[in-house]
């Protein structure tokens, strides 16, 4: 009789004391003193790798009236310039010893040069390694290659919580280093519509233009998210900022420093839908939530391990799936290798499914064209269409044939309307399907071009003049 209470006795000592180390990990200030401890020494940890980023482009001057000599003659424009640089300023994080900072596409769109300035104020020329408009993410390198600089430990971003506290560290309206504090307002904010892969952390520590880049760190001084955009209807801070989480900030720069120039992710081979009331109900669910698969390619990973369309995916891994985003997110972030366990709800019943994580195929190879000819696709690039450029571009990957995967800007392809993203079905009444066959049939001039276009699942038919 003792011993079973003396047992008990333990038990509950043993959860009081478990009890006793969470509240240590996560609780609020008892009292005065607590109020006035400083959030310094992750600071000091976290500050020395955050740097900011210069970037420079030359543009050209498109004033239509700068080539007009009568209109330079009485309104004063002698002289004046064909080209000008542009400059942007943003914030980045050295995220490795050897000179790897990652910072915002965004901020180093078009740059022809890029600058780095450390917290010490020495600056350093910098070159883009890689920069991913998917995800509002580049990689830069430091060109000094004797130096070891001090890099910023990534933090594990899944582990936050809504009222964690985290620092912003950047250079907000170019006023030079700061920092701010706040806690995380909310996380999986998937309807924000800055990127393709939505899932973004929500804090409302002060960010403010020249923050993008800028680190996130938790308190022990760890990155756990990239600043990138905020809510604001003056432009300044209104406690509403989003931040990358540090998990897909780490798989961009692993793809980086294995010397590509394209991340290497998980490819699922299968298109989803979110799931509102109606098809809630109809599937007898409590509440829209899940990924609901709409077609699956044959062969691609989702095929092979099983699944179906109709198939609701509920989890990847043990982690819930509220919304297509949310599974894009989740499954871009497995390593590649080995396989993901992906939860699914079929009649009424879920089941797992082991989806092999692997790369999208480049079957065929893209062969990527850019257009030099006087035809409406002059400055346009063509590559063939395959699984790889599918994902990358966010079509489907079941359609065959070319697709515009970039528009140079003031050219013919520009003008004429075409988007990336663009699948060329028809020149002239001749279907194309490889992209030096697109470069062979726009080389001979035309009087009258007739095109057929795929854009967003919608065929287009247009007349252009030659």
């Amino acid at each position: 009789m003792y011993g079973l209470l003396a047992a008990v006795v333990a038990f509950a000592l043993t959860l009081c004391a478990w009890a006793g180390a969470l509240a240590q990990e996560r609780r609020l200030p008892t009292s005065a003193a607590e109020m006035r401890l400083s959030f310094a020494a992750g600071v000091q940890r976290a500050a020395p790798a955050v740097v900011n980023v210069y970037a420079a482009k030359v543009v050209e001057n498109r004033n239509p009236f700068a080539d007009d000599p009568i209109f330079r003659r009485f309104f004063g424009l002698p002289g004046m310039p064909r080209e000008q640089v542009q400059r942007s300023l943003g914030s980045g994080v050295i995220v490795d010893a050897a000179g790897f900072v990652v910072t915002n596409n965004h901020v180093i769109e078009g740059a022809t040069e890029v600058k780095v300035a450390l917290a010490d104020k020495r600056e350093f020329e910098a070159e883009i390694v890689l920069k991913e408009a998917r995800t509002d993410l580049a990689v830069l390198r430091i060109k000094d290659g004797r130096e070891r600089f001090q890099a910023l430990e990534f933090g594990d971003s899944d582990e936050l919580q809504v009222g964690d506290l985290v620092l912003a560290i950047g250079n907000p309206f170019a006023v030079g280093q700061t920092v701010t504090h706040g806690i995380v307002s909310a996380l999986a904010r998937t309807q924000v519509g800055i990127t393709d892969y939505q899932f973004f952390i929500q804090t409302d520590a002060a960010i403010n233009p020249g923050n993008s880049g800028g680190a996130l760190v938790d308190l022990s001084g760890k990155l756990v998210g990239i600043n990138t955009a905020i809510y604001s209807r003056s432009g300044g801070s209104q406690g509403i900022g989003f931040a990358i989480p540090s998990n897909m900030v780490r798989v961009v720069v692993a793809s980086a420093k294995s010397g590509g120039n394209v991340v290497r992710r998980p490819w699922l081979g299968a298109k989803l839908q979110g799931v509102n009331a109606e098809i809630a109900e109809s599937l007898g669910l409590r509440r829209p939530a899940g990924a609901l698969v709409a077609s699956v390619t044959q062969g691609g990973p989702a095929a092979r391990a099983g699944l179906k369309t109709g198939d609701l995916i509920v989890a990847v891994d043990g982690q819930a799936i509220d919304d297509p985003e949310a599974f894009g997110y989740r499954f871009a972030t497995k390593p590649l290798g080995g396989s993901a366990q992906v939860g699914v709800m079929r009649g009424g019943k879920e089941t797992r499914f082991s989806v092999a994580l692997e790369t999208a195929p480049e079957n065929p190879p893209r062969d990527a064209v850019r257009i030099r000819s006087r035809s409406p696709f002059g400055g346009a690039t063509i590559a063939n269409l395959s699984p790889a450029v599918a994902e990358e571009m966010r079509i489907d990957s079941s359609l065959q044939g070319v697709v515009v995967t970039a528009v140079d800007e003031g050219t013919a392809a520009q003008a004429v309307g075409l988007r990336p993203g663009d699948i060329v079905l028809e020149i002239n009444g001749e279907k194309v399907t490889r992209s030096h066959e697109l470069d062979r049939l726009v080389q001979t001039p035309q009087r009258v071009w007739r095109l057929q276009i795929m854009r967003g699942g919608q065929i287009m038919n247009t007349v252009v003049g030659g």
